[in-house]
């Protein structure tokens, strides 16, 4: 069993869910906002999670 994997897909999982549950709830005007700040969190996600990934091995 690859705990890598499971932490990656998990947190990856995590963050869709979450981005989909704020752009749908919020307003249009902040519609906008989101989804230009989406990259930058999917990007730090990503970056914590090979850090966190890194010091499991």
């Amino acid at each position: 069993m690859e705990y890598k994997s499971i932490i990656k897909g998990a947190a990856v999982g995590m963050l869709a869910g979450t981005a989909c549950y704020m752009i749908s709830r919020s307003s249009a005007k902040k519609k906008k906002s989101l989804k230009r700040n989406t990259g930058k969190a999917i990007k730090a996600i990503g970056s914590a999670v090979s850090c966190f990934t890194s010091m499991m091995a």
